[in-house]
């Protein structure tokens, strides 16, 4: 399976990278990046564009390689963004990657790591979870072989994972050790990067029976 990700220096695209470079089902991994990792590893690309609303530049390099999955982990958070703003970093952004994928590779996978309480009604009154819909609304209009919605809730990294939030990191610095707690507390609502890239690695392999996946659903397809 060649598998093309986006979002790779990203809390859950290192999740995402780093199981499909020890999962024996993906034989290649394209990466979209800003700037080169420098991981040699034998079975990734990297294809370098700084700016991914100008993925139109690419377009020759990617038609070459035979995508069957593609894995698109790029977010922004919210807050201090205006409704416009977070609007054209998520669903502008979004579609255009998609709809280009959409065109090259009309039978392959797109799977969209999305977030718990993202709204399908598009009516909710919290703004990122109205966008978030649209957007997985306007996915599954596109004419892939399948889409999947991600919906995780809280995750924790792994593996030496980082966020590049601060406060992200500092949160997930004191969760850390409660972890197993939390898991068994509130089995449905936490979930490991590992977790998540794992079942993102089934999911494009075999498919799963609802195309939106809420945390339940990733920890039991790890």
């Amino acid at each position: 399976m060649n598998v093309l990700l986006f979002g790779s220096s990203g809390m859950v695209g290192q999740g995402a990278l780093r199981e499909c470079l020890i999962d024996p089902r993906v034989v290649q991994l394209v990466t979209v990046v800003r700037r080169s990792s420098g991981n040699g590893h034998p079975k990734l690309r990297e294809i370098v564009l700084e700016n991914l609303m100008a993925i139109d530049r690419i377009e020759n390099e990617l038609e070459l390689e035979a995508i069957d999955a593609t894995m698109f982990c790029v977010g922004v958070s919210s807050a201090g963004l205006a409704e416009d703003e977070y609007t054209r970093l998520t669903y502008d952004l979004t579609m255009r990657v998609a709809t280009l994928i959409s065109r090259l590779f009309p039978k392959s996978t797109f799977i969209y790591v999305s977030g718990a309480g993202a709204d399908s009604s598009e009516r909710n009154r919290f703004m990122w979870a109205r966008v978030k819909g649209r957007t997985e609304n306007a996915i599954r209009n596109l004419p892939f072989r399948a889409t999947y919605t991600f919906r995780p809730g809280a995750i924790q990294p792994l593996h030496g994972i980082r966020s590049k939030t601060f406060w992200y990191r500092v949160i997930y610095a004191a969760t850390g050790p409660l972890y197993p707690v939390l898991l068994r507390l509130f089995p449905g609502a936490v979930t490991t990067t590992e977790q998540l890239g794992r079942a993102m690695i089934e999911v494009a392999a075999r498919g799963y029976e609802r195309p939106i996946l809420e945390t339940s659903d990733i920890n039991r397809l790890h």
